[in-house]
């Protein structure tokens, strides 16, 4: 297969997707915002072409991106693995009869309350959702439904530019910030009370072919308000456990949900909570997670799951079974201040301890500039594990916020 790839070099993570279609045959055309020599050897070996375009988010210079590939071969696939360039690749597929996720199935999974509409319609529970325009409008809901809420912009993915409201004066004031920043639009929701996790699949024409189930200790507003926490998300072994029937509902209910949005082959993302009133998905991407969450489920499965969803696109078909051999997560170590690193403690411990069961860790130089808490979790330092034993990784996650310190200032 000829498949054009979007932006093969930034961020650095794109160049696993590259390498992986390399791997199982396909022949990648890279369509990029970088200069040529930028690409490396390495990535460069990969491509059988590349293109530099202004924006990967201009329709109409993607579009004659395309045009010069494919007057030179036949194209079979254009994919886009980052949420922000997903509209524009499926509108140059459209405009360029690439087949592939569609704009409408895009659409529904950019546009969060015309999203949660469609979900509901199809019995799948949502938090109570809409978009508004005005102040007005904001405060009808509120009325309608209560506080607490959430608002989020309508297109956007993970935590980026959520709030929660908790009275009339937070509302006012976050609505005020939206303006600021230019918003005429966003979606206003039902604070769903309960436990965080998400939903990962890949899939193949609508039908789910390999898929993971994780969880976020605490859930991700929580962990982006406060310095003193070490979040966490873990991607469980349990999922295949025919005594845990929680997996099974959240199974059903992913699924439904990519048959509802026409999803049809592709990485999928999708968040959901569990708590009093049962549970409710909230976003839905037709896209790969992000922070990292991939090399988990490699780690955890022993099986490198780029490569899958390769090997999926190209020969449409799984080349290797989830062998679901351990839990795996990551624990996000926050600096003490911002400023810059000034040291670390507690490593040596956790090295002793962990060792074995260790995947790797990232922590900055001496001197290396910090990130703000809200940038996430792979935006300072962190340490990534796994064990067989999903309640022995989670407890050794815990431990390793506990001990490891991040000095700063």
């Amino acid at each position: 297969m000829n498949i054009i790839f979007v932006e093969p070099n930034f961020p650095a993570n794109q160049r696993r997707f590259v390498h992986a279609l390399a791997s199982v045959g396909a022949n990648v055309y890279g369509v990029g915002e970088s200069d040529d020599h930028e690409l490396g050897d390495e990535l460069r070996g990969a491509l059988a072409g590349y293109y530099r375009v202004g924006s990967v988010t201009n329709v109409e210079q993607m579009v004659e991106a395309v045009r010069f590939f494919q007057g030179q071969t036949w194209i079979d696939a254009l994919e886009a693995t980052v949420e922000a360039h997903t509209m524009p690749a499926a509108q140059v597929r459209e405009q360029t009869g690439i087949p592939g996720t569609s704009v409408h199935t895009t659409w529904l999974c950019r546009d969060k309350p015309s999203m949660k509409e469609a979900l509901r319609r199809a019995g799948v529970p949502t938090a109570a959702s809409a978009a508004v325009e005005s102040a007005e409008q904001a405060h009808e809901f509120a009325d309608r439904e209560g506080y607490p809420l959430i608002l989020k912009p309508r297109a956007g993915a993970g935590a980026q530019g959520t709030v929660r409201v908790n009275d009339e004066h937070e509302l006012m004031h976050a609505l005020q910030g939206y303006a600021r920043e230019g918003a005429t639009s966003i979606a206003i929701e039902e604070f769903v009370e309960g436990h965080e996790g998400f939903y990962d699949t890949i899939t193949l024409d609508g039908r789910v072919v390999h898929d993971w189930a994780t969880h976020y200790f605490p859930n991700v507003l929580e962990a982006m308000r406060h310095r003193w926490i070490s979040p966490q998300f873990i991607t469980t072994n349990r999922i295949d456990d025919p005594s845990i029937g929680f997996y099974d509902e959240v199974r059903e209910l992913g699924r439904r949900a990519i048959e509802v949005l026409g999803i049809e082959t592709s990485a999928t993302h999708m968040e959901w909570f569990y708590g009093p009133k049962g549970l409710r998905f909230s976003e839905i991407g037709c896209r790969p997670p992000g922070v990292g969450a991939w090399d988990l489920y490699s780690a955890a499965n022993e099986v490198d799951v780029y490569r899958e969803w390769a090997h999926v696109i190209t020969h449409r078909s799984v080349e290797q079974p989830m062998r679901r051999t351990y839990s795996a997560g990551i624990v996000a170590l926050r600096p003490d201040h911002d400023g810059h690193i000034r040291g670390y403690s507690g490593i040596d411990d956790v090295q002793d301890r962990y060792g074995e069961w260790l995947i790797d860790g990232h922590f900055p130089p001496v001197g290396h500039g910090t990130q703000a808490v809200e940038a996430g979790y792979m935006a300072n330092a962190y340490v990534r594990l796994r064990h067989p034993d999903y309640d022995t990784a989670r407890s050794m996650l815990d431990d390793i916020g506990r001990t490891v310190h991040v000095h700063a200032g």
